[in-house]
């Protein structure tokens, strides 16, 4: 018995030794340098001229495209900026991409046939057409600058990989993501559910009315979390932490996908604030796994909730 403890430890420890370790960041000018173009070229300005001016300027657009170009050529120039080009580059097909689809009518209504042609297909599917196509071009267009499949997450990862403690959030035992997973996925989603039932109180009938919606619910929570974990989170994580550290990238990305729920669901200040922590532990499950499987299953099971009362509206 004792020699299979023995062993059971050395395992352990094996397993322990080879976790990931979050790699430090490097000299300051990186590190101001992507801050300054995650803030200026995501949401951040739209939301301060929405807020003291009262409309978006119709050169703010081409303002922020700029940002992540300047830091193209900066890192041309510089060799302290030099590992940001991919990062430039990724910020500025963002920028570029998110500009350009919405122009286009993706409206297809096959697809929309193939989940019963609901109106929530109908409020759906072209919007969420035009989030994968985005997503696809990122990872295509990364790919070809010589990253791979695995630098941008796109795989299961190690499920079962040790969660980094953070006593200070709440986190203060290196528990397995299996079991973390598991268990915030579906508190973040109850806790969401709970509070937009308190502040729409739909009835049974309106209920009702969403089962023959449930398939395209499903379906469209599933790409929407695909699609936005490729567009906002593993893009910025697999070209920033290589050039700023794992706690920049991390933090750099959480606040740019937050920012840029302000203006969707749940939207306002509350709505950054509890997107920028959603993205930080989204982003926290993709590095310390190394993989894409629970950074999704969370967020998808909270876009569940959220297009559950998407659909009620709908309905209502």
């Amino acid at each position: 018995m004792s020699d299979r403890r023995d062993l059971g430890v050395l395992r352990s420890r094996a397993g322990a030794a080879e976790a990931w370790k979050p790699r430090p960041a490097p000299a300051t000018w990186a590190v101001w340098a992507s801050w300054a173009t995650t803030l200026l070229a995501g949401t951040v300005p739209a939301i301060l001229w929405t807020e003291f001016v009262g409309r978006v300027p119709a050169w703010l657009t081409i303002a922020q495209i700029a940002v992540p170009s300047a830091l193209l050529v900066a890192t041309i120039l510089s060799r302290r900026l030099r590992p940001l080009w991919r990062f430039g580059l990724t910020m500025c097909l963002l920028l570029i991409l998110i500009d350009v689809l919405p122009l286009v009518d993706l409206t297809i209504a096959p697809l929309q046939s193939l989940l019963g042609a609901t109106s929530f297909d109908g409020r759906m599917q072209a919007e969420q057409t035009a989030k994968l196509l985005v997503a696809l071009v990122m990872i295509v267009s990364l790919l070809l600058t010589g990253l791979r499949s695995r630098d941008l997450f796109l795989r299961l990862g190690n499920i079962t990989a040790p969660i980094r403690p953070v006593p200070l959030l709440g986190f203060p035992h290196a528990d397995s993501w299996r079991r973390f997973g598991l268990i915030w996925g579906f508190g973040i989603a109850g806790a969401l559910g709970v509070a937009q039932y308190l502040a729409v109180r739909p009835t049974a009938t309106e209920f009702a009315a969403l089962v023959p919606m449930i398939p395209s619910i499903i379906m469209y929570a599933a790409l929407n979390a695909f699609s936005e974990e490729m567009i906002y989170r593993a893009p910025m994580l697999a070209t920033l932490e290589p050039a700023v550290g794992s706690s920049q990238a991390l933090w750099q990305s959480a606040v740019l996908f937050g920012a840029a729920h302000y203006f969707g669901t749940p939207g306002g200040p509350l709505g950054v604030m509890l997107s920028i922590f959603m993205g930080w532990m989204l982003g926290k499950a993709m590095l310390e796994t190394r993989g894409l499987f629970w950074a999704w299953w969370i967020h998808f099971l909270s876009d569940v909730v959220i297009f559950v009362f998407i659909a009620l509206a709908l309905v209502a």
